[in-house]
């Protein structure tokens, strides 16, 4: 890990956040938000920005995609992230079937997705706040809100996804930077130098 980035985290890691946030405070709410973080690749920002329009439809259903728009991404480039994961699927029914029981079934699409303590919309910072909070209860450190998305790149790249598809799904304008995202795993590179011959 380069000094100063977020740590990657190994999925058993990353089970142990989900397990200690489980037993916390709007548990289904911040479930939700490390799945978006480790299997959206979102950033804080783009999280704090989501509505409910962005992944509920008309119907009720789950969208199969959120449009991140320019004004909700760094550098306004717009992109989409894909909401096909079982698991990622499951966190986001799960926290909005929760939220519909305790508002009411009239949901305002406008609204926020992801809400703070006080009932108002998180701010990029509050959202790191949040995960620095969630991290620091798991006893993992050097992991920040960012680690979901480093930890994104990092498993696509390991399951053999090449790194223009990853630089496209994580909104970078060349791959130059998803490549400082992507941590290399020592096992895998002695998998690879075993291989050789």
């Amino acid at each position: 890990m380069r000094e100063g980035q977020a740590r990657v985290l190994s999925e058993r890691e990353f089970s142990r956040v989900v397990n200690m946030v489980k037993k916390k405070a709007h548990a289904k709410r911040n479930v939700a938000l490390l799945y978006c973080s480790f299997g959206l690749g979102l950033r804080a920002k783009e999280m704090a920005a989501l509505k409910i329009k962005h992944v509920l439809g008309i119907d009720g259903s789950i969208l199969d995609e959120i449009n991140l728009t320019g004004n909700m991404t760094k550098g306004s480039k717009q992109r989409h992230a894909y909401l096909t994961n079982p698991r990622v699927i499951a966190a986001i029914r799960d926290f909005i079937d929760d939220r519909q029981e305790r508002e009411g079934i009239l949901f305002n699409i406008e609204a926020p997705l992801f809400k703070s303590q006080k009932g108002s919309s998180f701010t990029p910072n509050s959202l790191q706040q949040l995960f620095h909070r969630m991290y620091q209860d798991a006893k993992l450190q050097g992991a920040s809100s960012h680690s979901g998305r480093r930890s994104f790149a990092t498993r696509l790249i390991e399951r053999g996804v090449d790194i223009k598809a990853v630089s496209t799904l994580l909104g970078h304008a060349s791959v130059s930077m998803t490549s400082k995202y992507i941590q290399d795993n020592p096992v895998r590179l002695k998998q690879i130098c075993t291989e050789l011959f």
